[in-house]
């Protein structure tokens, strides 16, 4: 197989993986909206081991503005709940002896500001990394044709291939920060 090809499918593959932490990372964001991506990652410390919540719990929104965290073990409730207070979320759990219920308040005109800064800090890091992946990629297609291994036209056409997944994925990255940016602002 093609040197190159295998170089521009790696680069694709690690900008992808950028785009989607990036993903991950807003999923997280909490937009006044209950998500349960909100709180699945949450580390319980569980007879002694860190464990996530969404191994523990079934987690679930019955109302736009309600998480309910229904534990499988009903004595990990206490730990639960301090694990989410302690994740400093923003949200305080109410433990009824069944489930706990995590309300979601309504964000201020501050903390959406806040939010959107955020999010264009997370997305900077991410375009950066996509840049960085480019420049690696680039640097490896010129030691190619240093080496003599690919000709000039097919340096020039790799160029241009790698330039244009970066493209691609910045302009993907610029959406997703509108879309974030339009979902937290809508009140």
């Amino acid at each position: 197989m093609n040197p190159l090809d295998d170089l521009l499918k790696e680069a694709q593959e690690k900008m992808d993986k950028a785009v989607e932490f990036l993903t991950q990372e807003f999923a997280r964001l909490r937009t006044g909206k209950a998500s349960p991506a909100l709180v699945e990652n949450v580390s319980v410390d569980y007879y002694g081991s860190s464990v996530r919540l969404r191994e523990l719990a079934n987690i679930s929104t019955p109302e736009p503005r309600l998480l309910v965290i229904n534990p499988y073990d009903p004595s990990s409730m206490s730990a639960i709940e301090k694990a989410i207070l302690a994740a400093n979320i923003g949200v305080t759990p109410m433990n009824d002896g069944h489930v706990i219920r995590i309300p979601i308040p309504e964000l201020t005109e501050e903390r959406r500001r806040e939010l959107v800064k955020v999010i264009k800090r997370n997305a900077e890091e991410q375009k950066v990394a996509v840049r960085n992946v480019r420049r690696d990629a680039n640097e490896h297609v010129k030691a190619l044709q240093k080496n003599s291994t690919i000709t000039e036209d097919e340096r020039d056409q790799a160029l241009e291939k790698i330039q244009k997944l970066t493209d691609d994925h910045i302009s993907h990255i610029e959406e997703m920060i509108k879309a974030k940016e339009e979902e937290i602002m809508t009140v």
